[in-house]
Parts: C-alpha cells; structure tokens; sequence
C-alpha cells in the first residue's frame, strides 16, 4: 500500500476502505507518512469529503492512536459535553456543577483556548489553587464522590489528532466538516464517556458561520456516533454575539457564579439548561426534556447548582471562598471604557472581533504555550437590541497589560448600532438526536 496511491484515490472522488484509512492514521502518528503527503490528503478531504463510512473509520483510527480511558469504575452513566467553541462561552462552568446536583456523572476532560475563543481549564485556573491535573484514580473517586470533575489532558489520548490538527492549522484545512467531527468525536469516544452532548455553535464566533453548516456537523457527529453504539445529541446554538456578557477567564468565571446563583443573562441561561437537561435525560435522571428543564431551572434559583460548584472547587484544590466573593479572583489593574459615537439599537456585535480583542488583551493566546492573563477580558454593557446614546458605555476592557486604543477601537467596530431595534434571534436554532 503506498500513500501516494491513497491521495490520489481520494483526490478523484473515491472512498478508502477501513484498512487504507488505518494505514494513513497509523503511518503518519507513526513518523512513517511525511507532513508534505498528510497535506495533500488533507487538502483531497478538504475538497472532496467523506461518506459516513470513512468518517466513522477516521474516527476510531485516531481514537485507537492512543489509550482510551477507563471509567468503569464511575457509578452511573457518564455524561460528557463538548462545545465547538465561541467567544465568552462559559457554559461548561454552569452545565457541569448543574447536571452533577441532579445527579449525572461528569467526568469531563477539557482543553486551553486558542487564538479568539476561551478554554474551561484556562477559565479553572484563574481560581488560586484550583488543580487541573488528577490522576487516574483521583479523577474516578471524585466523580464517584462528588458527581463531577474537570481536567486537562494529559497522557496520550489521540495523538493522532494532535498531530493532524497541527498540521490542518497550517494547510487551512482546519474548517473541513469531515475533519472537524472526527477530531471532536475522536477525542470525546477517547475520553471514556457513555453519552455526549454537543454544544454546535454557529455564527460570526464559531467555525460555522451559517445554519446549514451547523446542522451539517451536528448530524456528522451524530451519525459518527450511531455507527459506534454511542448516544450523542446535539444543539445548535447561536454565537452570533458572545455568550452572556464577560468575555475572559476570571470575567467568566465571576458570570458563572451569577448564573448558579440564579442570576444571569436570559440567552445563557437558556443555553445553559438546554444543555444540561438533555445531559440528565441521557444520564437516565429525567424520562423527558420539559421535566428536566423545570427541575433544574429549580436547582439554579434553590441554590443546589451553586453547592455543588463550590463542592466542586474545593474538591479540586481550589479557593472556594471565590463563590461568596467573586471579588477574589484575579482583577486587572488597568480598564478602559468604550463608548458609543452613535444613537440607535445595536444591531449585531461581531463575536469574533470581540473575542481578538480580548485575547490581544492578554486573556487568550495567538500561539500555543503563550503566557495568560488570567484577569484580562472585555465586560460587555450592551447586547443586540439594546438601546444606546452619544456616550453610553458599550464595554469595559480590562488588563494588566498597557491597553493600546487599537483594541478599543477594534472593540468600538465590533458593534454596529442603527435606528430600529432588530428582531429577536433564537439561542437555540436545533436539537439534533
């Protein structure tokens, strides 16, 4: 079998059989296959795609790259919840500690952010002492304990994957729904989990900008998923707009907290128990949708949800206290306001630019191993429909860092304001089962 032959197979149209993608996977982690091939493959499925089939084999050939985490010692059905990524989502914070007071085990691996949109372990870490690394057995006995832990990855969970995404980053081979589903579901089947529920974001922060292509994907990662015997649902959600309105890892968590505390923005929130009741429905707490929604909406304003964040903080290292005093995260010593030139209702905030914007700020990274700013980020003071004045605060920037009026002025452009208060948009488009 040589490479060559299986590039150009796939360049003219062609499906590979399980065997011949076994062999590209395997070669590549291996060092056998060189990055100049991989490109050229990875260009063909770029361009020509995959049927159902492939997509199931390119899945299970990255998951078996590496070790697959045993959790049969968790109780219960384990639930995971992977987000495509947007910019201000912090719903993982929210939906995790949610589920688990009803009951799910979440045993959930996270990843850091990179380039606009944030990450959950970067988010964790700006709580001082909050531990993203457990052992194997730390992670089963907390999960068995307290219903819920979060970490990062480590060991070697779908090297393939990494090595693939590298390489797909540097050929704009990244945006490939192929591509993109067998990379998430690689990594979620890797990670030892008997149900998924996948957050699909979709708009100007996400990497699917339009509706079509988010149910593209979704139904890719589901029907991946059926092919496998693993129960997988997913919601299409908006990212036309950041998620909620602090943008940033100690701004998010401190949203977090409101949000378990029974406050919140409506759209995350709505989001937020979207997601976690289909969790609880797939953990075999709740029988049906509507009934889980009511039940943890009562979590939220009844304070269950909010213990169990602080259970789970404490349980992994963390300052608790943050919970009563959100005071005590990291806080920037420089902020900067941003104002409106204009009058009228805003219209549309361009996620994406918000979310550079912040990570220009120090709260993200343009490379991979670039230091954070764990207090830097952007509080948004108005959201699309709002009205705004001449001089009316739109944003807050903060960072520790010199904030140049570049930013500010990148931030002042994101939003765009005009003379009628626009329609409503749903935050949730879909759900896909």
């Amino acid at each position: 079998m040589r490479m060559v032959d299986l590039i150009q197979k796939k360049r003219d149209g062609f499906s590979l059989t399980k065997k011949e993608i076994d062999f590209i996977v395997g070669g590549f982690t291996g060092g056998a296959i060189p990055d100049y091939q991989m490109s050229a493959f990875l260009m063909a499925v770029y361009f020509q795609g995959m049927d159902m089939q492939e997509n199931t084999y390119l899945t299970m050939a990255m998951v078996n790259s590496g070790d697959i985490m045993d959790l049969s010692g968790i109780q219960g059905i384990k639930v995971d919840k992977h987000s495509t990524g947007g910019v201000g989502d912090k719903t993982s914070l929210i939906v995790g500690p949610l589920a688990a007071a009803a009951g799910v085990p979440v045993a959930k691996i996270s990843g850091r952010g990179l380039g606009h949109t944030g990450g959950t372990i970067d988010k964790l870490e700006s709580i001082e002492g909050f531990h993203v690394e457990l052992s194997r057995e730390e992670f089963v006995e907390q999960v068995n304990r307290y219903k819920i832990a979060i970490v990062s990855q480590t060991g070697n969970l779908t090297p393939a994957d990494k090595k693939l995404y590298a390489l797909r980053d540097v050929t704009a081979t990244v945006n490939s729904i192929p591509l993109i589903a067998s990379s998430i579901m690689s990594k979620k089947i890797a990670s030892g989990a008997d149900a998924i529920v996948l957050d699909v974001k979709v708009g100007s922060g996400a990497f699917m900008k339009t509706l079509p292509d988010a149910r593209k994907l979704a139904k890719t990662m589901v029907q991946i998923s059926k092919g496998l015997n693993k129960k997988t649902i997913a919601i299409i959600t908006d990212m036309c707009q950041p998620l909620g309105y602090e943008v940033g890892n100690a701004n998010e968590v401190k949203e977090a907290i409101e949000v378990l505390n029974g406050r919140g923005e409506a759209g995350l929130v709505k989001v937020c128990l979207t997601v976690a009741a289909h969790m609880t429905v797939a953990g075999g707490i709740y029988a049906d949708f509507k009934r889980a929604y009511n039940a943890l909406a009562e979590m939220l304003s009844g304070g269950e949800a909010m213990y169990k964040f602080e259970q789970f903080i404490r349980a992994q290292g963390g300052r608790a206290a943050v919970v009563n005093n959100p005071d005590l995260l990291p806080q920037a010593q420089n902020n900067m306001e941003v104002k409106s030139d204009a009058a009228g209702y805003v219209q549309s905030i361009a996620a994406d630019a918000v979310g550079t914007a912040a990570m220009l700020l120090g709260a993200g990274r343009k490379i991979k191993d670039e230091q954070i700013d764990n207090a830097a980020g952007i509080s948004l003071k108005r959201k699309v429909g709002d009205e705004v004045r001449p001089g009316d605060v739109l944003a807050v920037l903060h960072s520790n860092r010199t904030i140049n009026p570049q930013i500010s002025q990148m931030l002042s452009q994101s939003f765009v304001i005009g003379p009628r208060r626009p329609e409503e948009v749903p935050v949730v488009y879909d759900v896909i089962e």
